[in-house]
């Protein structure tokens, strides 16, 4: 018994049965099908609202805007630091528009993150310093997002419910053990 898992386990998604390219509620499907793919603080929680479902939503609403109020704070220290430096004042305009426009696009970026999975892979890459940069949009999304639903909920949930109405698609068609089917409609009785 041991001996399988273990070959199981180190086995390529070809080898156990998986189709390349499925997603995570697909390929965990077991006896009872289909698994929920966990979210960032919220884990499976998601789907039933269970588990302290609200109070870890209310954790992500008030952490997340404390952390950005605490990042706009150090940022303030930041652009003081370049006044008390005799920094021209084009340099600290400079400072603030980038601050400005990188967070705008982390913002916009991590929304869209919530809604669709990325199609290019290398842009989201390319884009990860900016949203770095701009953590602080990053920030305010996963705030306004969580006063609704956990962030990233709705995308997880039509997946979720794709994948599991495929998957009751697929137990209610099959015919059976071919196997097992009765073997004197396809052979003549023997004289």
């Amino acid at each position: 018994m041991s001996e399988s898992r273990s070959e199981t386990k180190g086995a390529s998604p070809q080898e156990r049965g998986e189709a390349a390219g499925t997603t995570h509620a697909e390929s965990a499907g077991g006896p009872g099908g289909p698994r929920p793919e966990p979210l960032r603080f919220f884990g499976t929680t998601w789907v039933a609202h269970d588990g302290g479902y609200a109070a870890r939503r209310a954790a992500v609403a008030v952490g997340s805007l404390a952390v950005a109020a605490g990042a706009c704070l150090l940022l303030r220290f930041a652009y003081q630091g370049l006044t008390i430096a005799d920094a021209s004042p084009f340099v600290g305009g400079l400072v603030v528009v980038m601050f400005a426009v990188c967070s705008a696009i982390a913002f916009r970026k991590t929304w869209e993150g919530f809604s669709r999975r990325p199609v290019d892979r290398a842009r989201e890459e390319a884009l990860r310093s900016l949203k770095g940069i701009g953590f602080i949009g990053s920030l305010l999304a996963y705030f306004v997002r969580s006063l609704t639903e956990a962030p990233g909920e709705r995308l997880r949930r039509t997946e979720y419910e794709t994948a599991v109405g495929q998957y009751e698609r697929r137990r209610t068609t099959r015919t059976g053990n071919p196997a097992a089917r009765d073997k004197s409609r396809t052979r003549r009785p023997r004289r």
